[in-house]
């Protein structure tokens, strides 16, 4: 049988130590049917032929191939361990990743927004390795998306598996369905926020996570 890995707690000075149980990490891996790169390639083939691009050139007899790969790649996030340590310092103000790259592809064209997430938690009992907060942003990203849910589902599942007092995302991206086609909108972005816990409900909390994002 594997023994737990212990973590000791220390109480208030002239106290006993106390060993407790280490909380083991959350392995995070993205729930899939399978990827038939094959499958993919020829019915990639298809769509560009029907849209009357001939695939037989020196140039484009790979796309289909690429294309499949490519896309494989976009709906494919990392597993990672959801590494988290014990407060034991009483941590209680803002802890805040700006600027977190953000890729995914708009669920309604298939094509791809790009930009930044800042993201924010007061912490609670446990505190979160920075790095996670990077990686909970690509596991969601990488599948078809809209930005709003986005957004909710990075602060949603930071609240559930962290339990933090509060937790601030906002996501700022380009969306190239709109950019590039339709309206054509070049330059335009689309902002994005979900606040949960004491950063929507106190105004003080609010508006630091804001201006320490920079936005405002």
């Amino acid at each position: 049988m594997t023994q737990q890995p212990h973590t000791a707690l220390h109480l208030a000075p002239g106290d006993p130590e106390i060993s407790v149980p280490a909380q083991p990490a959350l392995r995070v891996a993205q729930e899939t049917d399978g990827i038939d790169l094959a499958a993919a390639e020829r019915a990639a083939g298809q769509f560009l032929r029907a849209l009357g691009i001939s695939t037989e050139t020196e140039s484009l007899h790979g796309t289909p191939g690429r294309m499949a790969r490519a896309y494989a790649e976009l709906f494919s996030p990392r597993p990672f361990d959801l590494t988290t340590f014990p407060n034991d310092e009483g941590y209680d103000e803002l802890v805040l990743a700006r600027s977190i790259p953000v890729r995914s592809v708009c669920e309604h064209h298939l094509l791809p927004f790009v930009g930044t997430a800042h993201v924010g938690y007061l912490p609670g009992r446990r505190i979160l390795g920075l790095s996670k907060l990077a990686r909970v942003v690509e596991h969601f990203a990488c599948r078809p998306q809209v930005q709003e849910r986005l957004t909710k589902q990075v602060a949603d599942w930071l609240q559930t598996q962290l339990e933090p007092k509060g937790v601030g995302v906002v996501i700022e991206a380009e969306h190239t369905c709109m950019t590039l086609r339709g309206v054509q909108a070049t330059g335009s972005s689309t902002l994005t926020s979900t606040l949960l816990g004491t950063l929507r409900s106190d105004a003080r909390s609010r508006s630091e996570f804001l201006a320490l994002a920079g936005l405002t």
